[in-house]
C-alpha cells in the first residue's frame, strides 16, 4: 500500500472506530430512554399502587371512598416523585390517568368502569399500530426518529423496516393481548381479577415488547452505519483507470 493510499485508508479506519463507539453507546443509552418514557422501573411500580387502593377499598368499603383513595394516593405517590426530581411528565400522567378511571368508575356506578380506559386503550392503540405496519410507517420507527431528532431515511433500508415491522407488532400482540383478556374478565364481573390481569400482564408483556424494540433500533442503526461504511469505502477506494 502506497503512503498516500495508507492516509487515504487512515482516517476511514478511524472514523469506523469512533463510530463504533458511539454507536454501542447509544445503544445502551436505548434502554434507558425508552425506561424514562415510560416513567422508568419505579413509575411502572408506582402505577400499581392506586389500582390497588382502589380495589381493595370498593370490596370492603364503598365505591366513593375508593375513588378519593385512588385519586389521593395518586397525588401523594406524583408530589412523592417530584420531591424526588424524577421526571415531570410521567407523575402528571398517572394521577390524570387515575382521575379519568375514577370518573368513568363513578358514572358508571360500578368499580369494574375503572378499567374501561385500560380496555379499550389497549384495543385503539393496538388498532393505531397494526395500520401503522401495513402503511409501511411502523410507529415504532416514527416515535423514535421523532424523539430523537432522526429522519426517515430508514424507511428506504429494507432491513431496518423489516425490524421496526416486527417491534411495532410486537407491540400489537401487546395490546390486542391485554384486551382480549381484560374484555373478558369485565365482561364476567371479575373486579378483582381485572386488577390483577391489569399489573400482571402490563410488566411482563411491556418487557418484552421493549426487548423487541430495542433489537430494531440497535437493527435500524446497525443498517445505516454499514451503508455510510460502503458509501465511505466506495469514495475512497482507488481508481484503476488512474494506475
Amino acid at each position: 500500500m502506497s503512503e498516500r493510499d495508507a492516509a487515504a485508508a487512515g482516517p476511514t479506519a478511524q472514523d469506523t472506530a469512533e463510530k463504533q463507539v458511539d454507536g454501542e453507546q447509544r445503544a445502551a443509552a436505548t434502554e434507558n430512554t425508552l425506561l424514562e418514557q415510560m416513567g422508568g422501573v419505579s413509575g411502572l411500580a408506582y402505577s400499581a399502587v392506586p389500582i390497588v387502593v382502589f380495589v381493595l377499598i370498593s370490596s370492603f368499603v364503598s365505591l366513593t371512598t375508593a375513588i378519593w383513595s385512588a385519586i389521593g394516593v395518586a397525588v401523594a405517590i406524583a408530589i412523592f416523585r417530584l420531591v424526588r426530581k424524577e421526571p415531570l411528565q410521567p407523575a402528571i400522567s398517572g394521577v390524570l390517568g387515575v382521575v379519568v378511571c375514577s370518573f368513568i368508575a363513578y358514572r358508571s356506578g360500578d368499580a369494574k368502569g375503572f378499567f374501561l380506559l385500560g380496555i379499550w386503550t389497549s384495543l385503539i392503540y393496538g388498532g393505531l399500530f397494526l395500520v401503522s405496519v401495513l402503511a409501511r410507517w411502523p410507529l415504532v420507527g416514527v416515535a423514535w426518529s421523532a424523539l430523537n431528532g432522526l429522519g426517515f431515511s430508514w424507511r428506504k433500508q429494507r432491513r431496518a423496516l423489516r425490524g421496526y415491522d416486527l417491534a411495532t407488532l410486537a407491540w400489537v400482540a401487546v395490546f390486542a393481548a391485554k384486551y382480549v383478556v381484560q374484555q373478558w374478565l369485565y365482561d364476567a364481573d371479575q373486579t378483582g381479577w381485572l386488577a390483577f390481569a391489569r399489573i400482571a400482564m402490563g410488566y411482563p408483556l411491556t418487557a418484552l415488547a421493549l426487548v423487541v424494540t430495542v433489537w430494531a433500533i440497535r437493527r435500524a442503526k446497525k443498517v445505516a452505519e454499514q451503508e455510510a461504511e460502503a458509501v465511505e469505502a466506495s469514495a475512497v477506494r482507488p481508481d484503476p483507470s488512474a494506475s
